[in-house]
C-alpha cells in the first residue's frame, strides 16, 4: 500500500467543544477531511501530519492527540438529475415519470427530473409523495416585471421545484449567458430556497489549449464573488465538458475526477467544510454502462443526465449505479 502525506499547516475550519474539522491534500490532489478529538495541544501547535494509507484510515500524529481520522470523502450521497432539455410532451411526461417511479425500488441515490417549463406542474403532481425531486432547466435573473418570456425563482418554488439548473453550456453558447449573469441567477434561486445546479465546463478547444482549470475556476469564482463561498453548501455543481455533451464522447474517469478534484480543491481554498459537503456531478454522455465507474471516483457525486434521462430504463440504470 502506498503512502501519501497530507500537507502540514492544514487549515483549521472550526472548533466545537473538543472537535476540530480541517482539510488537507495528498500528493495526488485528493481531498481529505480530518476530525481531531481532545486536541487542545494541537490547537496550540496549529499543525497536523497525517498519513493516508490506501485511501483508508491512518493514524500518525503528535503526542497529545487522543484520536484522529483522515477520511477521503465524507458521506455525500449520489445525485442523479435528468435534464430533459427541449423534449417531451404531456403524454411523454406522464409515461416517463410513471416509468421512473415504477423502477425506484432499491435505488438509494437521490433522484431528480427537470422537464421543460410547460410540464412542471404535471410533473409535480405525478411526483407528489415520491422520493424523486423536481427541477427546472433555467430561471430568470429578475423577480418580476416587464420581462416577457421569463420565469422567476418564486414561480418555480410555487410550482414545486426543488432544483434549478443554471449555467448550462447550451445557455452559455446559444444565449450568450456570461458568468456574472449566471451568478445573479444563482442568488435568485437561493433567495427562494431553490437549490441551484450550477454548470461549468470547458470546450474542446479550451481543453486542447490546456486551459480547462482556468476556465472552470473563472466560472466558479464568479458565483463565489457574487454569493459567497458559504452559499455553495446549499447548491450542487455540475462539471460538464462541453465536448462530451450529446457527442457520444465521454471524459475518462481519470479526466473527470481530475477536474472534480480541482473544483473541490478551489472551494476548499475558501472553506474546506463547504468543499466536502457540496455535491459535484458529472455531465457528459453518462450512460448505464459507464455510470458506475464514474460514480466510483472520490469527487464525482452523481450525474446530470441528458439524452439517457428520456428513457426510463436507461435513467434508472444510471440511478442504480449510484447504489
Amino acid at each position: 500500500m502506498g503512502e501519501a502525506g497530507c500537507t502540514q499547516n492544514a487549515q483549521i475550519q472550526g472548533v466545537e467543544s473538543q472537535v476540530i474539522a480541517g482539510y488537507c491534500e495528498d500528493s495526488q490532489h485528493r481531498s481529505w477531511v480530518f476530525w481531531v478529538q481532545d486536541a487542545s495541544s494541537w490547537i496550540d501547535q496549529r499543525f497536523l501530519y497525517a498519513v493516508a494509507v490506501d485511501l483508508s484510515l491512518c493514524r500518525q500524529y503528535p503526542s497529545g492527540l487522543s484520536e484522529l481520522m483522515c477520511l477521503e470523502r465524507l458521506m455525500r450521497k449520489i445525485l442523479v438529475a435528468g435534464n430533459w432539455k427541449l423534449n417531451a410532451s404531456i403524454q411523454d411526461t406522464e409515461q416517463l415519470i410513471k416509468g421512473i417511479l415504477a423502477g425506484m425500488d432499491g435505488v438509494s441515490a437521490e433522484v431528480a427530473v427537470c422537464p421543460p417549463y410547460p410540464y412542471l406542474m404535471q410533473a409535480h403532481q405525478l411526483l407528489d409523495g415520491s422520493a424523486v425531486r423536481l427541477g427546472a432547466q433555467n430561471v430568470s435573473d429578475q423577480d418580476n416585471g416587464a420581462y416577457t418570456g421569463e420565469v422567476s425563482a418564486a414561480m418555480l418554488i410555487e410550482i414545486g421545484c426543488y432544483y434549478g439548473i443554471i449555467g448550462h453550456s447550451e445557455r452559455r453558447a446559444y444565449y450568450a449567458e456570461d458568468d456574472a449573469f449566471i451568478a445573479r441567477k444563482f442568488v435568485k434561486l437561493q433567495a427562494q430556497d431553490v437549490v441551484p445546479i450550477l454548470c461549468m465546463g470547458e470546450t474542446l478547444e479550451e481543453r486542447e489549449k490546456g486551459v480547462t482549470e482556468t476556465v472552470v475556476a473563472t466560472q466558479l469564482d464568479a458565483v463565489i464573488e457574487e454569493a459567497g463561498v458559504a452559499a455553495l453548501a446549499d447548491a450542487v455543481i455540475a462539471y460538464e465538458p462541453v465536448w462530451a455533451i450529446g457527442t457520444g464522447m465521454t471524459a475518462t474517469r481519470e479526466q473527470a475526477q481530475e477536474v472534480h478534484a480541482f473544483i473541490r480543491q478551489r472551494i476548499a481554498g475558501h472553506d474546506a467544510a463547504v468543499a466536502e459537503k457540496v455535491q459535484i456531478l458529472y455531465g457528459g454522455s453518462v450512460k448505464p454502462d459507464n455510470a458506475a465507474e464514474l460514480f466510483a471516483e472520490p469527487d464525482i457525486d452523481g450525474g446530470l443526465i441528458g439524452g439517457a434521462s428520456l428513457k426510463a430504463e436507461d435513467f434508472l440504470g444510471i440511478c442504480s449505479a449510484g447504489n
